[in-house]
């Protein structure tokens, strides 16, 4: 379950990202930790998400929060890039890596290529300029690959 103030942090975190020409791809609160820790991860939609990015993205935060006051309780923040090995999800993704390589993973059966697209059906990638369908109901995972 989500910490309660994730709605609110996700709603300061967006609007300081499109100014910066960043997405927010995640937000996690660990309260079991002392401090508690807020990770955000973000990707520069134009090119490769850089420590640049991360910082730029971390001091707006920092003065955000501060001036907001939401947390109530001490606590670090995180911000980083989701890495290249992540699993692809959402419409919005399967967008966004239109061309990057991805691995598709069945309980059988893995496919390598290009991603092309998604549709109700299937998942569409290129292997060597050969289109191959993949039917979506096959795929347990699909992730960024390497």
């Amino acid at each position: 379950m989500s910490h309660p103030l994730i709605p609110k942090i996700m709603e300061i975190a967006e609007a300081i990202a499109i100014t910066l020409e960043l997405e927010v791809v995640d937000v996690i609160m660990h309260t079991h930790k002392n401090p508690a820790t807020l990770r955000l991860d973000i990707r520069n939609l134009s090119q490769h998400t850089g420590l640049e990015d991360c910082e730029r993205m971390s001091k707006s935060l920092e003065v955000a929060l501060d001036e907001s006051d939401i947390i109530p309780f001490p606590y670090l923040l995180e911000v980083s890039s989701p890495g290249t090995d992540r699993e692809i999800k959402t419409d919005r993704e399967f967008m966004a890596f239109r061309g990057f390589t991805i691995k598709a993973i069945a309980a059988n059966d893995t496919w390598t290529g290009q991603l092309v697209g998604r549709d109700l059906e299937n998942l569409t990638i290129s292997q060597k300029g050969r289109l191959v369908n993949i039917p979506r109901q096959a795929i347990t995972k699909v992730e960024l690959s390497n």
